[in-house]
């Protein structure tokens, strides 16, 4: 099922984080829908650094590829502010859409860009993101490639203001608005009653943010019709990491932590190595049958 059938269904979308391959089978293995391919998430987890535009759009596009030749989950591609102007959006969107993305979600900051949820963001002009936004419906090639048009206008220039931005990037054809970063229940339900009505709505939860915390349910009640949780599965797996390592320290040995892990063969069930490792035996000795075309076509 694509993602845009997907919002015809009731009831929110839940697209957890995800960043490499790995997360991914794992989030569809739990029965998500949808993923959410968060360009935070690399940046932590590839570079070791926050999220403040060090994440080229090629790297990000290596990981939808490796992504996608493991799952077919419906994948939300986090692409920043496009990495330039609106030409660079053009390759953007091709560039992600041949690799597999689902949809792109585009966000109005200048560059360098910073996360959603840290201080001292800033804009571009509303008509230049409008051309962006553009540019990206223009690039696509497939209507069920959706444009998220996210603006970081709340804590730069107001709450009106994004509103406003949101209005005119709907104007200029993006399928999904997203206004990053709320400040409080009110805030939200602002949103859902200025803008459900004219597209589908994101709502993205981050743990210590700036947007409390509420369950997808209560956001799909507010109106909201995709619910993201981008970072949360890199703060779980960095605190476990840190508290394995520890314990590795301390002990020199993995048997204290051993109920908190997998062990060898169960995660080799997990990644499919059994199955990989049947189909492999199927091309062991493989002789071609009688009569076979060679390459000059003759029999």
């Amino acid at each position: 099922m694509t993602l845009k059938s997907l919002l015809s269904r009731p009831g929110p979308i839940v697209a957890p984080g995800i960043f490499d391959a790995l997360t991914g089978s794992i989030a569809t293995d739990a029965g998500f829908d949808a993923l959410y391919l968060s360009g935070a998430a690399i940046a932590y987890t590839r570079l070791g650094r926050p999220d403040i535009g060090l994440v080229s759009m090629s790297e990000v596009a290596d990981v939808i590829e490796l992504v996608r030749q493991r799952i077919d989950t419906p994948l939300i591609v986090d692409a920043d502010n496009g990495y330039g102007n609106a030409l660079n959006v053009l390759r953007t969107v091709r560039t992600f859409e041949r690799a597999g993305a689902s949809a792109i979600q585009l966000e109005d900051q200048t560059m360098p860009k910073r996360c959603g949820h840290l201080q001292d963001k800033s804009l571009i002009s509303a008509e230049e993101m409008a051309g962006k936004i553009k540019a990206a419906v223009d690039a696509r090639l497939s209507d069920e490639t959706l444009i998220i048009a996210r603006t970081d206008a709340v804590a730069v220039e107001g709450f009106e203001k994004a509103i406003e931005r949101a209005s005119l990037y709907a104007d200029a054809g993006a399928d999904i608005l997203f206004v990053e970063a709320p400040r409080s229940r009110d805030q939200l339900e602002a949103v859902c009653k200025a803008l459900s009505p004219r597209l589908p709505l994101l709502a993205n939860m981050v743990e210590g943010g700036d947007t409390p915390l509420m369950t997808a349910e209560e956001l799909g009640t507010l109106g909201f019709k995709i619910v993201i949780f981008p970072g949360g599965i890199v703060r779980a797996m960095a605190r476990t990491a840190q508290d394995y390592y520890r314990s590795l320290r301390a002990n020199g040995t993995n048997e204290p932590f051993r109920d908190r892990m997998f062990q060898f063969n169960e995660l080799n069930e997990l990644i499919g190595t059994p199955a990989m490792l049947a189909a492999g035996r199927n091309y062991e000795n493989f002789a071609p049958s009688t009569g076979a075309s060679n390459k000059d076509g003759a029999a």
